[in-house]
């Protein structure tokens, strides 16, 4: 499913977008209803997604070797509602996301690098690599939770 950085990519865009989703519709329903828990659930969601596609976003940018901006506008637009839609198609149409996972070095002396050389040995062992990831966003996100939310506790 993801045997590039395009579809892994692609895939965190939409759903951070759909997370937004849900954390509006929570918001709505905390208004309306008075159902506090539908912001809980969805803004769960849309901080656990959010997490995800900015540690997804790192990856490929390494990968992909984009340069500072390219990346900080990938990281930034997920705090932007739908914003990592016209930013993944943004990406695509630059050809910022076309091509393999770097899996072996070529003659670019970057690939060098201590750094390269780990993402390339982690992109080699994708379940390493997704379970590490999936750790370190579950890590931060019960961290987020334990401190709380913006602006304090009600």
């Amino acid at each position: 499913m993801f045997r590039a950085p395009l579809n892994l990519f692609r895939t965190l865009a939409i759903a951070e977008a759909i997370s937004w989703t849900l954390l509006i519709l929570g918001l709505i329903l905390r208004a309306s209803a008075d159902l506090s828990i539908a912001v809980t659930i969805g803004g769960g969601i849309h901080g656990f997604v959010f997490l995800a596609y900015g540690a997804t976003a790192v990856l490929v940018a390494k990968n992909q070797r984009w340069g500072a901006g390219p990346a900080v506008i990938a990281i930034a637009s997920a705090v932007v509602p739908y914003a990592t839609i016209p930013t993944e198609l943004w990406l695509h149409r630059t050809g910022r996301l076309e091509g393999p996972w770097r899996l072996e070095p070529t003659g670019d002396p970057r690939d060098a690098a201590w750094h390269d050389r780990l993402v390339r040995w982690f992109l080699r062992r994708p379940w390493t690599l997704a379970i590490l990831l999936a750790a370190a966003v579950i890590a931060v996100f019960v961290i987020l939770l334990i401190v709380g939310p913006a602006g304090g506790r009600d």
